[in-house]
């Protein structure tokens, strides 16, 4: 089940749960509702993995267990805070993307999904328990185009 509602504060804020699983194609067609078609691509390939992570690694797939995904957009700069109910994730601080965009850390640790979060998205950062991951992306920026078309 899908649970979807709106609600203004300061910002316009979307909310979207779900009960774990990895069956994304819904919610992924509604968080990419708003993305310019040339970057969905590019973001739909992020949000998956962050969804995935939430689902599979926080929630260990539980069905009793829900995923929360608060989503809002001003202009061409959009915002996802994705929240599980798991144990929480601590990122490595030897993870952090540097400017050259490379992961400077070994493979087993950081592994693909940071790889790919660090490069789709301008920002990532997890709440100090490890249950909240945000993200936010400024489409249209001149200074690149979508990797992922």
């Amino acid at each position: 089940m899908i649970a979807v509602s709106s609600r203004p504060v300061r910002r316009h804020w979307n909310t979207i749960s779900f009960a774990s699983t990895l069956y994304l194609i819904p919610i992924l067609d509604l968080l990419l509702a708003e993305i310019p078609p040339g970057w969905r691509a590019e973001v739909r390939l992020g949000l998956q993995e962050a969804l995935v992570n939430a689902a599979k690694h926080g929630n260990n797939l539980d069905p009793s267990k829900t995923v929360l995904v608060r989503f809002s957009s001003v202009a061409n700069h959009y915002w996802w805070i994705i929240s599980d109910q798991g144990g929480g994730f601590r990122p490595s601080h030897d993870c952090e993307i540097g400017q050259s965009r490379q992961l400077p850390c070994d493979e087993r640790e950081c592994g693909r999904g940071m790889y790919i979060l660090h490069q789709i998205f301008d920002q990532v950062q997890w709440n100090s328990q490890g249950t909240e991951l945000r993200l936010s992306k400024r489409v249209r920026d001149v200074s690149r185009q979508p990797l992922v078309v």
